[in-house]
């Protein structure tokens, strides 16, 4: 099925508009509307559209039957919005909306538990000072309440205008604290923190991105100071660093930047390039390593938008080894390290929503041609 394309009500642009004021005083950025369609496979991915589609119909059964009353998913974090954002999100990247519907209700429900969690400042997380609760759990949330927003009710969509506009202000304010000339732009776990990394500044630009996406506005200097923090860490092999240039270069953290650069106006330049060869030579082989999950979610985001014989070749290696580890239950398991305490449910999120990046059914899957 086909999603409509997602536009912010009035309301929000308003309230965005009025929030975002004084954050920054130049031009604003823009990025082209693009249709939203299914990509064309090559003949070497086409094979997989049977499976993988299969796959992921068994991968959303798994979240619907998991999904606790309240809302939120079960896990080793619990009440956590990240967690709950992304599976919401992997409900839309398979074209599933909020309302009537098969898993209408599973979204609205997890979309009202992430509105329960947003405190007077904005933030939305289960808890304030928790770590990440910035840096993971309210840029994720912030990124799934825009995509999702004119898919609402009224009554609903009142309230994502409002949270947004709260939200949205946080990530602005949080990137404007004082670093260091290199950490400048960058986000990092806390809205007060005074050094980034690459990882929080990921999914601090792709809710600024989506936001911009549907119409609000958004400084064009904000933009660029992330991109400027991504490029400080870069390495000289074309990977990319979790801080600029401190430790070395991995997959997740190299997937992270490519999706920046190509969301914010850097389609195929060098630095794209040699971050797609970085991650072929480098693709993960083992299943469930440390930081697995995100760096799938992140390589399959970028290496999508990178688009021909890199997407092609990561392709085939994304879905065969996702469709070789799905369990029984329609899961996957629960990642190794750190990882590992966002359980199962965080696991099949993330797997269910780089395997669905071709449907372009999310404006932040979609790509220019």
């Amino acid at each position: 099925m086909t999603a409509p394309r997602i536009l912010l009500s009035r309301a929000f642009r308003a309230i965005a508009t009025a929030l975002l004021a004084g954050a920054a005083t130049a031009a604003w950025l823009a990025w082209p509307a693009d249709t939203v369609r299914a990509d064309k496979p090559s003949p070497t991915l086409a094979k997989y559209n049977a499976p993988v589609e299969q796959a992921v119909e068994k991968g959303l059964a798994h979240l619907a039957k998991a999904q606790l009353p309240d809302g939120t998913f079960p896990g080793g974090m619990p009440r956590n919005n990240a967690v709950t954002s992304l599976a919401v999100m992997a409900f839309l990247a398979k074209g599933y909306t909020p309302g009537p519907g098969q898993y209408g209700e599973n979204i609205y429900r997890g979309i009202d538990a992430v509105l329960g969690f947003q405190h007077s400042n904005g933030l939305l997380a289960a808890g304030e000072r928790s770590h990440g609760a910035f840096g993971y759990e309210h840029c994720i949330s912030t990124l799934m309440l825009s995509e999702v927003s004119g898919m609402v009710d009224p009554k609903r969509q009142e309230k994502l205008d409002v949270a947004l506009g709260k939200a949205l202000k946080l990530i602005l304010a949080a990137q404007q604290v004082k670093k260091k000339p290199q950490d400048q732009g960058g986000w990092r776990y806390q809205d007060n923190s005074n050094d980034s990394d690459i990882s929080c500044t990921g999914w601090a630009l792709m809710s600024l991105r989506s936001a911009r996406n549907n119409g609000a506005e958004i400084p064009a200097e904000a933009i660029a100071q992330a991109l400027q923090f991504v490029m400080n860490c870069r390495a000289n092999d074309g990977g990319f660093c979790y801080q600029s240039n401190r430790q070395g270069p991995g997959l997740a953290r190299t997937g992270t930047a490519l999706l920046c650069l190509e969301l914010c106006g850097q389609h195929r330049s060098k630095a794209c390039i040699e971050a797609g060869d970085w991650i072929l030579k480098n693709v993960e082989r083992k299943y469930g390593a440390e930081h697995f999950y995100y760096g799938l979610y992140y390589t399959a985001q970028g290496m999508f938008q990178l688009g021909g014989d890199h997407w092609e070749r990561f392709g085939a290696h994304l879905y065969e080894m996702a469709l070789k580890f799905q369990q029984p239950d329609g899961s996957w398991p629960q990642g190794g390290g750190n990882e590992g305490r966002a359980g199962p449910c965080y696991a099949t999120a993330m797997t269910v929503l780089a395997m669905s990046v071709s449907y372009r059914q999310l404006p932040i899957y979609q790509r220019g041609e």
